[in-house]
């Protein structure tokens, strides 16, 4: 559970202590959004788009076993967030290749299921953090802040629907993992992945190198 951050005094010395103290807690931040689901809500009813909406995080989260690193929901936008610490310990894939396989199915079913009542098509962005910290402002809520999770939610900004961002960063990860396994680097969905930008991004200092994965 997160570390909760509240302190009356605006300059009170201990809050600066215990925010110099914290650890960071690095891991795999991802967005994932229900692509167009405000104009789903214009032209059906709750019983039309809510069966949709259900069915499609159905299908992102319970079936890969992610809904326990939800973080916020905004909209039909979710924010997850994976320590690193528990994919090592993960039941289904234990490494960032698997997780990235993984999301690309669950993209690649609900663009290409043959009913296309069921689902609402998605957009996904995925970066590897190393500053963030498990903090909340608010008590009893699970969070996570710092630079790299804003990073990932700019990088959602390059994402269309049924396309995979993945900073470069995060594709380094995903690199080693088939180099350990002994895999050729177009494993899986890495057979289509884009060439590499370079972006600078508002309020970024540094230019950020990404990539994508259009769902086939």
């Amino acid at each position: 559970m997160a570390e909760y951050i509240h302190f009356k005094d605006p300059n009170s010395p201990e809050m600066i202590r215990r925010l110099g103290s914290l650890p960071k807690c690095p891991g795999t931040c991802f967005f994932m959004d229900i692509n167009k689901s405000t104009d789903i809500k214009y032209s059906g009813g709750i019983s039309d788009w809510g069966r949709k909406l259900n069915n499609t995080f159905n299908i992102l989260l319970y079936s890969n076993h992610f809904e326990k690193f939800l973080v916020k929901g905004i909209g039909d936008e979710a924010m997850l967030f994976i320590p690193d610490t528990e994919l090592v310990h993960g039941s289904k894939n234990d490494n960032y290749f698997g997780l990235l396989e993984d999301i690309y199915a669950s993209l690649f079913i609900i663009r290409n299921h043959p009913d296309p009542n069921l689902f609402i098509n998605c957009k996904v962005a995925i970066h590897y953090c190393t500053e963030v910290y498990n903090i909340s402002f608010f008590e009893g809520a699970n969070d996570y802040y710092g630079s790299d999770i804003d990073l990932t939610a700019r990088l959602m900004t390059k994402s269309i629907e049924n396309r995979i961002v993945l900073s470069e960063r995060y594709l380094i990860k995903v690199l080693n993992d088939l180099v350990t396994m002994g895999k050729p680097a177009t494993s899986g969905c890495l057979s289509g992945i884009s060439e590499k930008f370079l972006e600078n991004f508002k309020g970024v200092p540094v230019s950020v190198e990404y990539r994508y994965i259009d769902i086939a």
